[in-house]
């Protein structure tokens, strides 16, 4: 049986708007008849209906985020940055994956929405006009995580991808590297083609070394494809001595395929990876990185969107945090 305010009101003989004060935490309340409605509330086993107080408050103190894939770990620290804050400021969480498919991300937004959420943090690599103009016309505040939008009219958190993939190359070039390889997500994404990409070639640029279009290499994130990526490499003329490496995961797989060849890393090949995941600590030898701080980049647009929502000023609502390079054991 569903147990209602109707209920509750009728057993501890007093009206649903005094019932409604005490369950809102409305000190307006007598102690002797808080602590009557609470024990009938405990007796009853009754639990506020959410939907209804959100109807009656115009909120619903619920968040929607859309992530691309929850099982990945890059996204998992984003999300667990995201929960924690919501949590600290009392709100509910309704997480979605949308695996990447414009349809499916642009058909949860709208699922969001008719489930009256009073905000959304959205996370997706390729941020289209068309998410553009739906994340403009919608009735609540929208804030993207790791995500870049060319246009910046739609508040962010990101970290300088260009800037952080200039300062890897940079670092190889002092080194002594001159034949430099990219490996990559994929190139339809903005924050690869646009930012790394960018950042890759200008560092290039700054050092007197010609860019090579073979040197860069398109994977999908996935281990598989760090492995397929080195692969690639090894079939060139003029084979890197250095590579950078656009998430963890395929970092990984180019460390393993190198070593089934027979190569040792960073003897052979000096790499640096992107994300600062917890593999870079589980591989051997373990992952130099740029250190992308995914747990901030959560909470922060989770904080973010709390000022949207609840109307506070916001200064600027591109927020772009530090980076920096952490060295381990795949470089020297």
């Amino acid at each position: 049986m569903n147990i209602t305010i109707y209920d509750v009101a009728r057993e501890a003989s007093v009206s649903m708007a005094t019932v409604s004060r005490v369950v809102n935490g409305n000190p307006n309340v007598k102690p002797a008849t808080r602590k009557k409605v609470l024990e009938v509330i405990d007796r009853l086993g009754y639990r506020p209906n959410a939907v209804a107080r959100g109807l009656a408050s115009k909120k619903t103190t619920t968040v929607g985020v859309v992530i691309p894939d929850i099982s990945s770990t890059f996204y998992a620290e984003l999300a667990r940055g995201i929960e924690d804050i919501a949590t600290m400021y009392k709100y509910n969480i309704i997480l979605s994956n949308s695996d990447q498919n414009k349809d499916k991300e642009l058909h949860l937004l709208n699922t969001m929405l008719g489930k009256q959420v009073d905000g959304i943090v959205f996370m997706g690599g390729n941020i289209t006009e068309e998410h553009v103009q739906e994340f403009e016309k919608s009735p609540v505040p929208i804030v993207l995580a790791a995500s870049v939008e060319s246009s910046k009219k739609i508040s962010s958190v990101n970290i300088d991808y260009a800037q952080a993939t200039y300062d890897a190359v940079k670092s190889f070039v002092e080194k002594g590297h001159k034949v430099i390889a990219l490996v990559l997500g994929s190139l339809e994404e903005p924050i690869n083609s646009d930012h790394k990409l960018e950042g890759y070639k200008r560092a290039l640029a700054d050092s007197g070394i010609t860019f090579k279009e073979e040197l860069v290499i398109e994977g999908d994130y996935t281990y598989e494809s760090g492995m397929e990526s080195f692969d690639k490499l090894m079939e060139l003329d003029e084979k890197p001595t250095a590579i950078f490496v656009g998430s963890d995961e395929m970092a990984i797989g180019v460390i393993h395929s190198a070593e089934d060849k027979g190569f040792k890393v960073p003897e052979d090949f000096e790499i640096i990876s992107s994300d600062n995941t917890k593999l870079t600590l589980m591989v051997r030898p373990q992952l130099t990185t740029i250190v992308q701080p995914l747990y901030d980049i959560g909470a922060v647009a989770m904080r973010l969107l709390t000022k949207y929502m609840n109307k506070e000023t916001v200064e600027d609502g591109i927020v772009v945090l530090p980076h920096r390079i952490e060295a381990r054991q795949s470089t020297k």
